[in-house]
């Protein structure tokens, strides 16, 4: 029998692979080029923001207890410093590829957590702070890293209409 918890949990990750898939599909239609705009005048480049969005998801691995991140050098590149900071980006080809593979690897160890783990607190939290609000736990990192993705997605959309 299904539990209440195991249903927050499915909802969850059905939202993330909905974003997961969208998101593969936009990158993979976009050209280079158009990755290379701006999503609106004096904005981020759809690259800055594929990039990001690896640098964000590979952080998720040390808060859910996953391991090291894949990529700890994206930090500075593509959280700590705007898009236009003049720091050297990475290959388009390596931001594609590793952006699919911090995901798989997110989404590898998310099948292997069983309920109760969901509802522990992530890394980044203190016990203390955890006891006075558990809603601070491993499954609404997720769900707030699906909301982050979900904007930046609604972001890159504008970039598949234009010209290259």
């Amino acid at each position: 029998m299904q539990t209440q918890n195991d249903l927050f949990i499915k909802m969850t990750l059905d939202l993330w692979n909905v974003y997961i898939s969208r998101t593969n599909k936009l990158v993979d239609a976009l050209t280079d080029e158009q990755l290379q705009n701006e999503v609106s005048p004096g904005r981020n480049s759809g690259v800055y923001l594929v990039g990001h969005l690896a640098a964000v998801h590979d952080a998720m691995l040390p808060l859910l207890g996953f391991g090291e991140k894949l990529f700890p050098e994206w930090e500075n590149i593509f959280i700590k410093n705007p898009d236009k900071s003049g720091i050297e980006k990475p290959s388009i080809t390596l931001i594609r590829e590793n952006w699919k593979q911090v995901n798989e690897k997110l989404y590898s160890h998310f099948l292997k957590m069983n309920s109760e783990d969901w509802f522990k607190k992530h890394s980044a939290v203190s016990e203390e702070d955890f006891k006075k609000e558990p809603h601070r736990n491993k499954l609404n990192l997720v769900l707030n890293r699906t909301n982050h993705l979900s904007g930046h997605y609604g972001q890159m959309v504008f970039l598949n209409s234009k010209e290259e």
